[in-house]
């Protein structure tokens, strides 16, 4: 690809001490077959040898861009995307990768049914070396179009159902940019699934495609991350801004009242757990009557465990505290910690 020429896809890749991995997922950018593509790594300030190890690499169709600040995986992003040139963009992890058949595949689909969005399946690469695949193909099969109202159906914490919001978008550049879409920099956990929400809301048609095309790697720190109070609390306010900018109506409206009580019930299990924690029992009884749903998410351990720890509170005021109960598994999700 020469440097006038328009390439077909702009792989931008946020990273934050990514040095591990970062070439890995360059090189399987790098590896698209059919397509041109640009490489837009956008180093978040990293401590270790990220940036040393993208510029050593010396591959003609890396753009390295450094931030003087860190901005979070979404401002790094939107500064990927400030300068892609592609006609598509697509969103890698700095510790994930593609297969070599994907960009060229949605690309062929979208464009095939006029989309401004395409998303696909997923692999994910347990610590084992497990593979097993997100989500199954018989249900994307019969999703060929994402509609808003069951993306934001899917996205709702502590379900069982298919949550739509690990799916990893292409997005045609000029839609984004004709809609002034782009990652809301306020949130460093649920970027990815406003802009997608975003898109859709904005009436872009997004095309489903059952193969697997994304590898979704589980690491030690990507596993190590949970979900905190100040999290929900950005992901309420992130959707505060995204109701004042789109309005919804039937069921997109009726699926967004469902994800938003699903988020104020989630803020107030955690913050029962917290207080539990902390052996703070008399708060932890407010919010349990004040949102009784909580309730539901504690498994019975825990539950159990917190009576005994109520009861001893009770009869041993003078006693040396115990260990505080640990947190149902349900709130340890999961994500990745890109910055």
């Amino acid at each position: 690809m020469n440097g006038t020429s328009q390439p077909d896809v702009s792989v931008v890749i946020a990273a934050y001490n990514a040095a591990d991995t970062i070439q890995r997922a360059i090189l399987s950018a790098a590896a698209q077959r059919d397509v041109t593509v640009e490489i837009i790594v956008v180093d978040d300030c990293s401590t270790d040898e990220t940036r040393h190890i993208v510029s050593s690499m010396g591959e003609a169709n890396v753009q390295l861009v450094a931030l003087k600040h860190n901005r979070g995986p979404g401002g790094a992003r939107n500064a990927g995307f400030a300068i892609a040139r592609g006609r598509w963009i697509a969103v890698l992890d700095s510790d994930d990768t593609m297969r070599p058949e994907r960009l060229r595949r949605l690309i062929d689909v979208a464009e095939h049914q006029d989309a401004a969005v395409a998303v696909d399946n997923l692999d994910v690469l347990h610590l084992d070396g497990r593979v097993e695949r997100m989500f199954p193909h018989d249900l994307l099969a019969r999703t060929p179009v994402l509609t808003l109202s069951n993306f934001i159906d899917s996205n709702r914490i502590f379900r069982s159902t298919h949550n739509f919001g690990y799916m990893k978008p292409v997005f045609r550049r000029a839609f984004l940019e004709g809609n002034t879409l782009s990652f809301d920099e306020d949130l460093r956990i649920g970027e990815d699934y406003l802009l997608l929400a975003s898109a859709l809301a904005a009436g872009g048609k997004c095309v489903v495609v059952p193969e697997a095309g994304y590898s979704y790697h589980i690491r030690e720190a990507s596993i190590s991350r949970v979900l905190h109070l100040h999290h929900v609390d950005a992901m309420l306010a992130g959707d505060r801004r995204f109701l004042a900018r789109f309005a919804l109506k039937g069921t997109d409206t009726a699926a967004q009242r469902r994800r938003t009580r699903n988020l104020e019930e989630t803020r107030s299990f955690l913050a029962l757990i917290q207080h539990l924690k902390n052996r703070s029992f008399g708060p932890a009884l407010r919010v349990a009557l004040g949102d009784p749903v909580a309730l539901r998410h504690l498994r019975m351990p825990l539950a159990a465990r917190w009576r005994r720890l109520m009861a001893a509170s009770s009869h041993r005021k003078t006693a040396a505290p115990r260990a505080a109960p640990s947190p149902s598994t349900a709130q340890d999700l999961p994500l990745k910690n890109k910055g």
